[in-house]
Parts: C-alpha cells; structure tokens; sequence
C-alpha cells in the first residue's frame, strides 16, 4: 500500500475525520463503483496511518516507577506494564 503524502501530513485526528467522511460516502451507496474503490483505497490508506499514529503514541507512554514507599524512581516503557 502506497501511502500519499496528503495522507502522512494529517494529524490523528484529521485523519480520523476523513475516515469517516470516506467510510459515510461508501455507506451511502451513492458513489459509482470507480469511485467506490477508490474511496475504499482511501479509506485503507487512512485506517493505516491512524493505526500508525495510535501505535507511535502507544510507544511513548511510560509509566513511573516507583519505590515502597511510593516514590518515583523512574519510568518503564508502556509494553512492560503487563509483566
């Protein structure tokens, strides 16, 4: 999947709100089929970068560590709170 450069430039948020223009206009059944499949391409591209975004964001959180008696001591990434 080609990711369009429109696309990587557009904020979580931005991208979320195209998604659901795109997925609104496929539900609509208005689109001839050509359109159709390029809105669904779109709509993958979109779905795509949201994951990615979500999962960059996902990757940053840390959680803190702390000692006994509750005091920070540092921080461990977010993928070893389960452990």
């Amino acid at each position: 999947m080609t990711t369009h450069p429109e696309t990587a430039a557009l904020s979580f948020e931005d991208a979320l709100k195209a998604l659901e223009d795109v997925v609104r206009r496929l539900e609509s059944g208005e689109a001839p089929l050509d359109e159709s499949i390029e809105l669904y391409a779109r709509g993958d591209a979109l779905r795509a970068h949201c994951q990615a975004r979500l999962n960059a964001a996902q990757a940053r959180i840390e959680a803190i560590v702390t000692d006994r008696d509750g005091a920070p001591v540092g921080t461990r990434p977010f993928d070893d709170m389960a452990s």
